[in-house]
């Protein structure tokens, strides 16, 4: 009876544990808009045709190389080691921005959190969502609309710097304005 007991709470807590969310089987949007699965996540999820079942809209990166640049000053934002909070030493490149996009009501900008390598890729995306909403809210603080702005989370996927150091991760744990 121990024993059934014993294996009875076993397979309960196992059970807790798992997750049907499949991390790697996240499925991929061409330009054409089409669904494309990453090594064949599509039918192992009985999803044969690769077609995506999300109503989000891809985000073309690639559209923004004809586009405006925004100001020569600056549009990164750097941040300290597991923090989301704006240094006043940032303040200046905050307020240059957002003189840049009240200027014209027709201007967009996507903020781009990114994070050093510490941490898990969840916690990492997490910490670049925080970075990039905090610096949209200093924007919009300073009268940008917020129909002007996107804020998005690279994580630790897209490193300004690569390497190990203390210097390279410094460059990594920021927040960049990118023009549309």
């Amino acid at each position: 009876m121990k024993n059934m007991i014993w294996a009875l709470s076993l397979t309960a807590v196992l059970a807790g544990c798992a997750s049907g969310v499949k991390l790697d089987d996240v499925p991929v949007v061409d330009k054409s808009g089409a669904g494309v699965t990453q090594s064949g996540a599509g039918a192992q999820n009985g999803n044969a045709s690769g077609a995506t079942q999300s109503g989000v809209t891809p985000v073309d990166l690639s559209a923004s190389s004809s586009v405006a640049t925004g100001p020569s000053s600056g549009r990164i934002v750097y941040f300290d080691f597991d923090s989301y909070a704006v240094m006043p030493s940032d303040q200046a490149i905050i307020e240059t921005n957002a003189r840049y996009l009240k200027a014209d009501k027709t201007r967009r900008a996507v903020v781009e959190g990114h994070t050093d390598e510490r941490g898990g890729r969840e916690y990492n995306l997490a910490l670049g969502q925080k970075r990039s909403e905090s610096v949209r809210r200093a924007l919009g603080l300073l009268g940008v609309a917020d129909s002007q702005l996107e804020a998005v989370s690279f994580g630790k996927e897209k490193p300004a710097v690569q390497g190990g150091d203390e210097a390279a991760m410094a460059k990594n744990r920021r927040a960049e304005i990118s023009y549309r």
